[in-house]
């Protein structure tokens, strides 16, 4: 193997340390191959230049590898972190790679402070400060605030607020909404509130409500139970009956959720539980997460690069080979093992995992050293843990079979628009297609947006928002022009220069394969005339016209290159897939025009902009007019009503707003 390299990259790979590491491989186009860690350099990488791979993946790798570079590390477990961080920035072709979606939600509750002063029965009227709040969040930390979770989803989190209402009966709502209340709310008429806003419980008990929830959120479930008894007991002794038939309505309250969620499992606190499928070139990690003895639901991760990784022998597997768990890492660890890797970094780990495969011990002892405290893995394992595995594994297969239909699926529309315009593509993969549409309200914040259809689904990040101005308000055509003109110019540009220097384009300089623009022969012309000035392929252009009556499946396709018109049927795939384009265009421009729209009409106004008005003004307002808009809506003579709102101060926010 190591004939096929150059003597300066062998004798770069003679001359490294017996040192921990992680390394990075590179082709002959700069691209990252492979990143990899090592608890020895110089025996890792030696091993892939001195060994015969064969015509394994890994052979066909290090066949590619013309450049590589080197970090020395001060532990294994510093490269483990190391080399995971590289993989999810710098996407290697052949290290499989799970990609970071949105951050883990949490359920927080507000810290009380500790300079407010806890009420007794008076007539000062309670602060927000005084009592806890309950609410979903995602987002950085503050130590000032308690955070339960991470749980798998919003939906999750939701659940559990509702919780909180129901057992505890904590607040929710806002802190300028709770200083101005007169009267309780709704929830406190539904009995999912015990309105500390206006008094209806005292600061301590409330702190004891908070208390107990945050002991429920931990798993101490029983725990709970016995002081609400307590609690309930010492009440009644004292007669005090109002008040223990509210902790006797908790106390059932608890019973009935400790009973439907089955939590007869104390000693499992916090655990996630991993299942790993992998099918067709493709895999899922299932993972589903118990936290304070509860079974929170369950999320799954669909890693890329699985096919290319396939077989790929990496530092997974110890130098030692005695510590491995088999000679050949199959599929379903790799993936298991990646995901561990990857996974952990940014989210917080339990102390017990739950796993479908077994996972290396090494692997585990560097986790453990990352995390700061012992990681254990239970491959086997029996009841309770038992029943939540298979349940993982039967999620893990159900979501991949999903997967590799919707591939399937939008692979074969794909194929039916490729046909349908007689488009010339080797790889189906490579249709790249940028579809337009223009939105605003009578002329009003006029936005332009630009998405893109890519490897068969929709590339978010590639889409595009343009303002348009300039422009005669409602002018449509004018609108398209403009938007590509700006998107199209420079292309057009790189492509001229390419074709002088007798190059290829690459970069800026790739045109789609199809341009679609929501509209009929109009635009289709407009789309035309701005392709003919920059001297851009016509036949690219295809307008997409509505039907008959508008009606949905009835839309046809109009080329600016003068081919007649093209109907494909209500029932064609490759109409489904322009419909989902264009929709998508539709939906993305709409979004923005909104935005574009509510900005407008605000301006600088905002009322926390407005000189004079500060905290408790703007509570006031947005109390009486029930939100910004109201207010926006208000007269002077209607916002000089409110409480400390001068007359001229009232007709400053009405010239502000409007």
């Amino acid at each position: 193997m190591s004939e096929s390299h150059s003597e300066a990259l062998l004798r770069e790979v003679a001359a490294l340390p017996s040192l921990p590491g992680v390394y990075r491989y590179f082709d002959a186009q700069d691209q990252l191959l492979y990143v990899g860690k090592a608890i020895s350099l110089k025996k890792r990488v030696s091993s892939y230049f001195q060994k015969n791979h064969g015509g394994t993946r890994t052979g066909h790798m290090v066949s590619k590898i013309v450049r590589m570079e080197t970090t020395v590390v001060r532990s294994e477990a510093e490269a483990l972190l190391l080399e995971n961080n590289l993989i999810k920035t710098q996407n290697p072709k052949y290290n499989i790679l799970f990609r970071d979606d949105k951050s883990y939600p949490y359920l927080k509750m507000t810290g009380v402070s500790s300079t407010a002063k806890l009420l007794t029965d008076g007539p000062v009227a309670p602060v927000a400060a005084q009592f806890s709040r309950v609410s979903y969040y995602r987002g950085g930390v503050e130590k000032k605030h308690r955070y339960f979770g991470p749980y798998p989803s919003a939906w999750a989190v939701k659940e559990a607020i509702l919780l909180m209402q129901k057992v505890f009966r904590l607040r929710t709502c806002e802190d300028p909404v709770f200083n101005n209340r007169s009267r309780p709310c709704l929830l406190y008429q539904i009995k999912r509130c015990s309105a500390p806003c206006v008094g209806h419980i005292s600061a301590q008990d409330y702190a004891n409500d908070v208390a107990d929830a945050e002991k429920f959120l931990r798993g101490d479930a029983q725990g709970v139970m016995k002081h609400l008894e307590t609690r309930m007991m010492a009440h009644a002794d004292k007669l005090e009956f109002e008040q223990a038939a509210e902790l006797r309505n908790q106390v059932a309250a608890l019973s009935n959720v400790l009973h439907q969620q089955s939590m007869d499992n104390v000693e499992d606190r916090d655990v996630d539980i991993l299942a790993v499928k992998v099918q067709g070139g493709k895999a899922c990690v299932n993972l589903a997460m118990v936290r304070g003895g509860r079974h929170l639901g369950d999320r799954p991760y669909f890693p890329v690069h699985v096919e290319d990784a396939a077989g790929l022998t990496d530092d997974n597997q110890t130098d030692d080979e005695a510590d491995s768990p088999a000679p050949q890492v199959v599929a379903e660890i790799q993936v298991l093992e990646a995901f561990l890797s990857q996974h952990y970094i940014d989210v917080p780990m339990p102390p017990t995992l739950i796993v479908s495969e077994p996972v290396s011990k090494h692997l585990l002892k560097m986790l453990s050293e990352q995390v700061g405290f012992k990681v254990t893995a239970i491959h086997q394992p029996r009841e309770q843990r038992r029943a939540w595995l298979d349940m993982a594994q039967t999620n893990a297969a159900l979501q991949l079979a999903r997967l590799l239909a919707e591939e399937g699926s939008q692979q074969a529309r794909t194929r039916a628009l490729a046909e349908a315009l007689d488009l010339t593509l080797e790889n189906l993969e490579a249709l790249r297609v940028e579809c337009f549409d223009i939105s605003h309200t009578a002329g009003e914040a006029t936005q332009a947006s630009c998405v893109v259809f890519h490897h068969h689904k929709m590339q978010n990040a590639e889409y595009r928002r343009f303002n348009i101005d300039g422009i005669t308000p409602g002018d449509d055509y004018a609108a398209m022009r403009q938007v590509l003109t700006r998107r199209y110019s420079k292309v057009a540009e790189a492509l001229n220069e390419a074709k002088h220097a007798g190059q290829a384009p690459a970069g800026n300089g790739r045109l789609p394969d199809l341009v679609l623009v929501d509209g009929g022969k109009g635009q289709v012309a407009m789309a035309r005339e701005v392709f003919e000035q920059l001297g851009l392929d016509l036949s690219l252009i295809v307008g997409v016209e509505k039907g008959e009556g508008r009606k949905v499946g009835l839309e046809e396709l109009v080329f600016a290159d003068g081919r007649d018109k093209v109907y494909l049927g209500s029932d064609s795939a490759a109409l489904m897939l322009v419909a989902q384009i264009r929709d998508e265009a539709h939906r993305f421009a709409i979004t923005g025009m909104r935005a574009q729209r509510a900005k407008v009409r605000v301006g600088g106004g905002k009322l926390e902009e407005i000189a004079g008005v500060g905290p408790k003004r703007r509570a006031r307002l947005l109390q009486r007019f029930g939100g910004v808009r109201g207010v926006t809506l208000a007269s002077a003579e209607d916002i000089a009503t409110v409480e400390g709102i001068s007359r001229e101060l009232a007709e400053e926010i009405y010239r502000a707003l409007h």
